[in-house]
């Protein structure tokens, strides 16, 4: 597979480790992996990072260091192979090409920062005429030095002879990213559970954070800060519940294990204001890419609450399994 560097003045160019070139558009590198839009293929090459020792691409990028250093640049190897000179940073500085963790191309329109994904799963069974349907989103907007992301999973249950069941959690969370790989959050997350007799929960997180690894096999970090809950309960009672809790969160993002990613995080809640009590929510997702953007996904959600309304569940959890496209 070999194009010379001069077949157009505006592509990138990425030299690997066997010598090969690959001219076309750099489109994004996250989680060890790169895309990068060719004439010559219908659709977009996925590269590992760790095969490419060059890189060349004249557009404008954002780029992501693993201490956490963020720049807006064009990417030049210079030297020897695996150094890349950042021309639009101070000095034009020089890192080595496995330093860098995320690259994005950014263009003047809004959506070349946009990403997003939508899964649905659906079943139907003869018994009891089950019918069960989830759905799960994400979108997000990238910017220079803070992101947005929002997203909304479903399951809804109906069959005959019992109550319609339904989940739903949905989440919109501001970051900024601070030097040293540090980060400040806001979260705003609602959850309605028939379990656990939630009609709502709307909990509002602000804290600071750090990347413990940030590097092209895995991300791990950790956040912390306060939490102000507010919730209503369909019990007898209607119980409202308004509360200020501590919180935190440990987070593990694995992708270098070839078309598999894994994403977990699990948040502890004690409360300052009610006595002894305790909440718990954990997540996992499992994804396996697909061609075509398309993939699978399967999830775990479970939330604990040491002191649930009268005659509700203490736990809560429920297995999703999904179909889905991503931009």
């Amino acid at each position: 597979m070999y194009c010379g560097y001069n077949l157009w003045a505006q592509n990138d160019t990425l030299v690997l480790k066997n010598n090969n070139r690959i001219v076309g558009e750099i489109k994004t590198m996250q989680n060890g992996v790169l895309g990068i839009e060719t004439d010559y293929s219908d659709s977009d090459f996925k590269i590992t990072w760790l095969e490419v020792v060059e890189v060349y691409g004249n557009q404008m990028f954002l780029i992501t260091l693993k201490n956490g250093d963020r720049y807006n640049t064009t990417l030049k190897s210079v030297g020897a192979k695996g150094k890349v000179k950042l021309a639009n940073s101070e000095n034009g500085r020089v890192v080595n090409i496995q330093d860098i963790v995320f690259i994005k191309s950014v263009k003047s329109s809004f959506v070349s920062r946009l990403d997003a994904s939508l899964s649905v799963g659906f079943n139907l069974t003869k018994s009891n005429n089950l019918r069960q349907l989830n759905v799960r989103s994400k979108i997000g907007y990238t910017a220079n030095y803070w992101q947005l992301m929002g997203s909304y999973n479903s399951v809804r249950s109906k069959q005959d002879g019992s109550n319609e069941i339904h989940r739903t959690d949905a989440n919109i969370r501001f970051t900024y990213f601070l030097k040293n790989d540090m980060l400040a959050i806001f979260n705003s997350e609602y959850l309605a559970n028939d379990e656990q007799k939630i009609d709502f929960r709307l909990t509002n997180r602000l804290g600071f954070g750090n990347y413990f690894i940030h590097t092209n096999y895995l991300y791990f970090g950790a956040i912390a800060g306060l939490a102000l809950n507010n919730e209503r309960f369909s019990d007898d009672l209607a119980t409202n519940r308004n509360s200020l809790e501590a919180f935190g969160s440990l987070e593990l993002n694995l992708f270098d294990i070839k078309d598999f990613d894994l994403l977990t995080n699990i948040i502890a809640y004690p409360s300052i204001t009610e006595k002894n009590r305790f909440r718990l929510d954990y997540k996992l997702d499992l994804k396996y890419d697909l061609p075509l953007d398309f993939f699978i996904k399967l999830g775990v959600t479970y939330n604990f609450d040491n002191q649930p309304v009268q005659d509700a569940s203490k736990d809560d959890y429920v297995f999703q399994a999904t179909f889905g496209w991503e931009l």
